[in-house]
């Protein structure tokens, strides 16, 4: 099976299929330190990630909002002092997509590369 970062994101439209259960089931495993969480009765998949220095959080962010332009695909940045929450999901459907696993996979990755 391909990695979920080497996936590209599919243009997604009201009637898009939303993920099912079994889906999730799959696909959550290969995110495991992100959270389904559920705010205004709509899911998305949240990190934390724990960033020392202002300057980094801000380059961080700046880099998921690049790639994200590129994937046509936008989260949720709360940038506060010492971390960085990104959520992700569909505003399309509100509610969670393959789409939001793939951007997700993709943000570790690029955290992976600017934390080391």
């Amino acid at each position: 099976m391909e990695s979920l970062d080497a996936e590209r994101c599919v243009a997604c439209h009201a009637d898009s299929p939303r993920a099912t259960r079994d889906e999730i089931e799959t696909l959550k495993p290969q995110i495991p330190l992100w959270k389904i969480e559920t705010g205004n009765n709509v899911p998305t998949l949240e990190r934390v990630f724990k960033i020392r220095k202002y300057t980094s959080a801000l380059s961080f962010t700046q880099n998921i909002g690049e790639f994200a332009n590129e994937e046509g695909h936008h989260p949720k940045i709360v940038i506060e002092w010492g971390k960085v929450t990104v959520s992700w999901w569909t505003h399309a459907i509100n509610d969670l997509h393959r789409n939001d696993f793939i951007m997700a996979a993709k943000t570790d990755r690029l955290f992976e590369k600017t934390s080391s």
